[in-house]
């Protein structure tokens, strides 16, 4: 088994110019992190901002730094010392081919949610007395850590139920459509702008023995009047744990999917934005009968 050195250094700042310092010295294969980058990251792409693992986040707080993997030998150690008469500053750890292969599955552990469910990474097991949702979330962003998540969780054990036909907007990797299945819900349709959806939600299905209760669609629910009539109506709840800045448009078209005395549930919706996400569902005639707040998130609980 080879074994490696993986190194660390300090980019102060700026993590590109130190990636040309380290290609000058004949180096290749760098990983950055930046928090900098991170955060740009995230404000660019909202469809996944609100499923971002918080231990991740924790881990990338404050950072800029520049990784890179050395043979663990005399020329590996020879680079070490270079780099460190240079003053770069590199920290250097030990590791084996295995590690690079699962360690990413450390992010991952059972996450408890609302009064009965847990969600379980697909490669742990669970004996305790809660209702598990087995994921695989290497998939597709949704791992049922983020508060967003584990809010909208809680109101899905709430809401769904055997015979509940429900409707899920934005649904990334289908832990809440599996989690209304699991709790016997059904007809359940989902939707996301990712190509990648349908694949991913039916996986996650199998997992949990329930693919024939739901139906994944690919497409913009906003801007395709064709995927709405395709999703139709009569919805006893309608899930969106996306963002604020697409549950505002979405909410004029809320009513046309719920049922009478149905419930729609939207999170994602960050501190700051609250009143503008309200304004928008009372526009659209929708009454907020609940509001959840966890760490720097709301979630909003409605009916027609």
């Amino acid at each position: 088994m080879a074994n490696w050195l993986e190194v660390t250094v300090p980019a102060h700042g700026d993590p590109e110019a130190l990636c040309e310092q380290l290609s000058g010295m004949g180096l290749e294969g760098f990983v950055i992190e930046d928090e900098k980058d991170f955060r740009s990251f995230l404000e660019n792409n909202t469809q996944y901002w609100d499923f971002v693992d918080e231990e991740l986040e924790r881990s990338l707080s404050g950072a800029s730094r520049v990784k890179l993997w050395l043979a663990d030998d005399d020329a590996g150690r020879a680079i070490l010392a270079e780099m460190q008469k240079k003053g770069l500053a590199p920290e250097s750890r030990p590791v084996a081919d295995s590690d690079w292969e699962n360690n990413w599955r450390d992010y991952y552990k059972p996450v408890e949610a609302g009064e009965k469910l847990v969600i379980v990474p697909q490669w742990h097991d669970y004996a305790g007395d809660r209702i598990p949702v087995r994921l695989d979330p290497g998939l597709l962003f949704g791992t049922g850590d983020h508060p967003t998540t584990r809010m909208c969780l809680a109101a899905v054990e709430k809401y769904a139920g055997p015979g509940k036909k429900v409707l899920d907007l934005g649904c990334g990797s289908g832990i809440l459509s599996v989690a209304a299945a699991v709790l016997g819900a059904g007809p359940v349709e989902a939707a996301d702008v990712d190509e990648k959806a349908p694949e991913v939600v039916r996986d996650n299905a199998k997992l949990n023995g329930v693919e024939a209760a739901i139906s994944v669609h690919v497409g913009d629910v906003i801007a395709s009047a064709p995927l709405r009539a395709r999703l139709g109506g009569g919805y006893d709840l309608v899930l969106a744990n996306i963002v604020a800045d697409v549950i505002i448009p979405l909410a004029a078209y809320v009513k046309g999917f719920l049922a009478p005395e149905g419930v729609f549930v939207c999170s994602g919706i960050i501190d700051g934005r609250q009143e503008d996400v309200r304004a928008a569902l009372e526009k659209a005639g929708l009454r907020i009968e609940n509001t959840d707040h966890m760490d720097e998130w709301t979630c909003f609980v409605c009916k027609a």
